[in-house]
């Protein structure tokens, strides 16, 4: 069996004392370094939390708080530890979330999770992930590399010319979201292109589904999946167990109650806490607003590290389609532009293979143009599209519930 490291493979007992030996050290560096938990942290003392027990008492900070304190003045909410200018690359997700990436080598650690899924070096790799804006691209595109692979900059849409480069290049990989590959491998057909060297896949950005895994690995493709924000880098990643996903070896996971600081037993779903131990942006018990549980034991893989059970929706009402993350907030820009619209509720399915929004809007009568007006708003906001459906005053439940992920995770 092949590791990316021994870190993989070391006792539960060894991970452990390191990950809280570490943990003291990295508090008093965020403390030190950056602004941000100078206030947050004001009252803690890093020396004395070097046990679970001890960082469950600390805040938690959420993505909504991050999006309040990044201003001009402090464009990462104060919790960078590196000046602006000594930042490699700067990125503006859809929230707006600004982040960054440092010079550091492995910023993000998603090496780790390629090697899992069976890239090597000298491998050639198509990223489809998005270089524009969002870290997506840059994030597989620099693992790819440092693991010795050439990268085709692939990125998102444009699938006849990518059909075309893959034919060319013969990549042995993909790397993107789940959705997006199945439409490069339809385009193939359709042009009647030979995309057959991809025969493994690494994805993120949105759930894999089982019926599209095995869509896949009949068509050749051995799919696994990881799981990586672009605020904490690798959090966890399948292998070929797919028992689960594997922790990362770089950071401290907790599974709080969801809108708590405490942490739930073994087996209980919750919101999923990461403290980083990345001394560039150290976040400490940074929410991620996503769902899952801890599970018993170690993979039949041999690694280690403790398993999450995978993505198991969200904490919050905001999604991800299609990879991009839809918030609350960006429905209420759809009805500020149109006083028609009484109440709305984005409703998120599957359709086929892929995500589908639709948003359900309470309309006195049909005005004329509305539909189409609504829908164009929507795209603005979301950055994806969508179907807008009108119905009638009070159909909508008066439950405050703006978006409805109505997908199943089984």
């Amino acid at each position: 069996m092949d590791y990316y490291d021994d870190l993989e493979t070391r006792s539960p007992e060894a991970r452990e004392t390191a990950l809280m030996a570490a943990l003291p050290r990295q508090v008093a560096h965020a403390k030190a370094k950056a602004p941000g938990y100078a206030e947050i942290l004001a009252d803690v003392d890093p020396a004395k939390v070097t046990s679970r027990a001890a960082l469950a008492k600390l805040p938690v900070t959420r993505k909504p708080d991050l999006l309040e304190r990044q201003t001009p003045r402090q464009p990462f909410g104060g919790l960078a530890a590196i000046p602006l200018g000594e930042a490699a690359r700067l990125f503006a997700s859809p929230g707006p979330i600004y982040e960054f990436e440092s010079a550091r080598p492995g910023f993000w650690r998603v090496e780790r999770a390629l090697f899992a899924a069976g890239f090597r070096a000298g491998d050639v790799v198509h990223n489809c992930f998005s270089y524009h804006l969002t870290p997506g691209g840059w994030i597989l595109d620099g693992a790819a590399r440092a693991l010795g692979c050439a990268v085709i900059a692939g990125g998102v849409g444009n699938s006849e010319q990518q059909v075309e480069a893959i034919a060319h290049f013969r990549p042995s990989g993909y790397t993107g979201t789940p959705d997006f590959l199945k439409v490069l491998l339809d385009k193939a057909v359709e042009l009647g292109a030979d995309c057959s060297s991809i025969t493994r896949a690494l994805v993120s950005g949105g759930a894999l589904f089982p019926a599209l895994r095995q869509a896949y690995a009949e068509r050749g493709v051995a799919v696994l999946q990881c799981y990586v924000t672009a605020d904490l880098g690798l959090i966890a990643y399948e292998s070929e167990a797919r028992e689960g996903m594997i922790l990362d070896e770089q950071i401290i996971v907790e599974i709080l109650r969801p809108g708590t600081g405490d942490p739930l037993p073994e087996g209980e779903v919750g919101e999923v806490v990461v403290t980083s131990l990345n001394p560039d942006y150290p976040l400490i018990r940074f929410a991620t607003g996503d769902l899952s549980a801890l599970l018993p034991g170690t993979s039949p893989c041999g690694r280690t590290a403790p398993r999450i059970k995978g993505w198991m929706g969200r904490a919050d009402q905001a999604t991800k389609v299609k990879g991009m993350f839809v918030q609350p907030a960006q429905v209420a820009q759809v009805l500020k532009r149109h006083g028609e619209i009484a109440r709305a509720r984005l409703v998120v399915t599957r359709q086929g293979d892929s995500d589908a929004m639709t948003l359900r809007c309470e309309v006195g009568g049909n005005p004329e143009g509305l539909q189409a007006a609504v829908a164009a708003s929507l795209q603005d906001a979301c950055k994806l599209k969508g179907a807008v459906e009108l119905v009638a005053p009070g159909s909508l439940p008066n439950d405050g519930k703006v978006i409805d992920d109505q997908r199943s995770y089984d």
